[in-house]
């Protein structure tokens, strides 16, 4: 199966489902529309999943691990090697998504899909690996379209077997040091935004350090002249490895008709390849948080997508998707166990 046919079997979601879900929600046990987004989550849930009286589905977010060539432009604040470091910090339950993902229970789900360290035989870790890294993008593009397209298939075929063993709501993580910069390439190139207006501080460098770092993205672009209307090379060009998977993860999992929920910015940048390859696939997107990171309100805004949380988050790994798959869970819980007022004999508004 190619992308492409994977991409045709994405439907629209099912409005139909939606309003039935809606008019259940209208006659539970509370004033008209007062739970609000809980009620917009469970409602979407439905027109989703298919189901109009869904289970609370298995959860498990997908952390996609890379490295970047483009470190060497000194654009992050951390070494490079903490990308290898952090994924066995993941593996060991040590690290913020860990936390996050068991508070709201969901799995969590590592995978090495260019990480420039050899693990060996880790258990845990889905090893997955295109090549050690990306190739540094302010000089030569990041991948070869055919690395980029590998990368993208591995992300589909890991939300094709994750629905097989039962999982109805997934959602991004990834980690990889330098990976605000290609997250704020592809934003620019797919919205037509200045790359200033879209690159932050990523894991805290300085204002002098961010204008570099947009210098170095300026240059890339320039160099480069990726396509918009062609989101494989855009990504093959500025992207990195995790954004591929990420971009491949929702689009099988919209195939499956199971939804996702966005972590921040880089998950963000991933959705924008995803949808420039399918646009119905951004009808299965979730938003579970505004990144302080500056080119996240720019993708969302984009994608149209208004996010459940705004808490100052920017760490990554999933963390913010596991407290929105919590939210969606808590959504469809209202819709499914809170009783209606012909079931309560409760008074209705008159």
């Amino acid at each position: 199966m190619s992308i492409q046919d994977l991409c045709r079997r994405i439907q629209p979601v099912d409005i139909t489902l939606r309003k039935k879900a809606q008019a259940r929600l209208d006659q539970l046990t509370k004033p008209l529309g007062s739970l609000g987004r809980l009620e917009e989550l469970a409602a979407s849930y439905v027109a989703i999943s298919g189901e109009l009286k869904p289970n609370v589905p298995l959860g498990v977010v997908f952390t996609f691990a890379a490295d970047h060539g483009v470190t060497l432009e000194g654009v992050s604040a951390y070494p490079r090697e903490v990308t290898s470091q952090m994924v066995l910090n993941f593996l060991r339950g040590g690290a913020g998504v860990n936390v996050l993902a068991k508070h709201a229970g969901v799995g969590v789900r590592v995978v090495d899909i260019g990480v420039d360290y050899e693990f060996g035989a880790v258990p845990g870790l889905i090893a997955r690996k295109v090549m050690t890294g990306t190739n540094n993008l302010a000089v030569e593009s990041a991948m070869t379209r055919s690395q980029a397209e590998q990368a993208v298939m591995i992300g589909i075929e890991l939300a094709t077997e994750a629905v097989r063993d039962g999982i109805g709501l997934i959602g991004t993580g990834e980690m990889g040091i330098g990976n605000t910069t290609p997250s704020a390439a592809i934003t620019a190139v797919m919205t037509g935004r200045p790359v200033a207006d879209v690159t932050g501080r990523g894991t805290g460098i300085d204002e002098s350090s961010r204008r570099h770092k947009i210098a170095v993205i300026a240059r890339a672009l320039d160099l480069h002249r990726p396509n918009p209307a062609d989101a494989l090379d855009v990504l093959a060009k500025v992207g990195g490895l995790e954004i591929a998977g990420l971009a491949g993860l929702i689009l099988g999992a919209a195939a499956a008709r199971v939804p996702v929920v966005l972590d921040g910015f880089i998950a963000g940048a991933a959705a924008l390849i995803a949808v420039g390859l399918q646009p119905l696939c951004r009808e299965y997107l979730i938003a579970s948080h505004r990144s302080v990171e500056q080119g996240h309100r720019v993708v969302l805004d984009h994608l149209s997508l208004q996010p459940l949380l705004d808490l100052d988050l920017r760490l990554g790994e999933g963390t913010g998707a596991c407290l929105g798959m919590d939210l969606v869970c808590a959504a469809i819980k209202i819709y499914t166990e809170m009783a209606t007022f012909d079931e309560a004999g409760v008074s209705d508004k008159v």
